[in-house]
């Protein structure tokens, strides 16, 4: 016999382990962050320390100036390396949460499907054109949802390439910049 409540019941334990999940991730991901924080603020500090000292030490202006462009490379570089870890930790995150939702979409949608499924065995006779029609509407739906997901994964994928470009090219620029004056 089909018992609508213990399916629903069903949906809502998995809909809860799924908050759970979520929270967790969220306070993990969280975590990394804040880490990443200090690490830079203490990094930050400890530049500006050496920055301090080699400045209290200049005898001239040929060496302000050389201690001036060694800072500022030092300052890319530390900049650089924050974004891109920052850019890996979001990318990281975003794949998780994202196989999150396909993971919970999944589980949704098998549940609807035998929801649907058990429901329209134990319709009444005559209602053939509803049941067809509620089955007609969440196949539809389902195939755009997994539709709109592709086309995500292909602009998420754009725009990962884009960024790994921009900071290779940042990266480039900065050794660039410091074989020149090594020279």
């Amino acid at each position: 016999m089909y018992n609508a409540s213990e399916q629903f019941a069903e949906l809502n334990q998995a809909h809860v382990s799924n908050a759970i999940k979520l929270a967790s991730l969220s306070i993990e991901n969280a975590e990394k962050l804040v880490s990443l924080n200090i690490n830079a603020a203490k990094l930050a500090i400890a530049q500006a320390i050496e920055g301090a000292q080699a400045a209290a030490s200049v005898k001239d202006v040929q060496e302000l100036m050389t201690l001036r462009a060694k800072l500022a490379e030092v300052g890319v570089q530390s900049a650089t390396g924050y974004s891109r870890t920052l850019y890996e930790l979001s990318s990281e995150a975003q794949a998780t949460f994202s196989a999150l939702a396909e993971e919970s979409w999944k589980a949704y949608t098998k549940g609807v499907a035998t929801w649907v499924e058990r429901a329209s065995q134990a319709a009444p006779a005559g209602s053939d054109v509803a049941v067809n029609a509620l089955k007609s509407t969440f196949a539809a739906s389902t195939a755009a949802f997994d539709q709109f997901q592709k086309a995500t994964r292909q602009v998420v994928d754009l725009a990962d390439a884009s960024v790994r470009a921009a900071t290779d090219s940042a990266a480039k620029v900065a050794a660039g910049s410091k074989a020149k004056r090594a020279n």
